[in-house]
């Protein structure tokens, strides 16, 4: 049970929804620092769910983590419309060097609820998984959240896309 000075007082006063979510995605939030390492899926989706399950347009978040995976810090970075946001990967690489991040898990709500991957899903993953490789850090995963959620490594899309990324840079230095 949390202690009554960790959650702001409502001074007897109806909480709204919003107001709700804010404090269950703060406590998630603090939940998932204390377990210390980012170990699955679940947990992350959980807290993702809440901060943003709720926006009606596409936002773009990362989970920042140290070398042992270890939440660093969560930040929505880019905004869109009801079906695309642009994802910047110089932003994203400004960003992960601001924090000192050794690894990255990305992530972005589809609106409609639906969390089938699309081709814009999948080149804006292979973009930042080469940007950030640059710089020697991991992209673990990419969730797309919506009525359920789709994660990048456990369709084995990740895999993927850094041996395709790998290959292109091998063509690159070949060619």
């Amino acid at each position: 049970m949390l202690r009554s000075q960790q959650l702001p007082s409502t001074n007897n006063t109806i909480l709204t929804d919003d107001e709700i979510v804010d404090l269950a995605s703060r406590i998630l939030f603090r939940r998932l620092k204390r377990e210390g390492k980012i170990t699955s899926p679940r947990s992350t989706v959980d807290f993702l769910k809440l901060k943003l399950g709720s926006y009606e347009k596409e936002v773009f978040s990362i989970i920042y983590l140290s070398n042992n995976n270890e939440i660093i810090e969560y930040k929505e970075l880019f905004f869109g419309t009801i079906n695309s946001a642009s994802v910047y990967p110089r932003e994203v690489v400004k960003d992960v060097l601001r924090v000192n991040a050794a690894s990255v898990i990305l992530a972005h709500n589809h609106p409609s609820g639906s969390v089938e991957v699309s081709t814009a899903d999948k080149l804006i993953t292979g973009k930042l998984i080469k940007a950030l490789s640059l710089i020697d850090v991991e992209v673990l995963d990419h969730l797309i959240i919506g009525n359920s959620y789709a994660s990048f490594a456990e369709l084995n899309l990740l895999a993927q896309l850094k041996q395709e990324v790998e290959c292109l840079d091998v063509i690159k230095l070949h060619g």
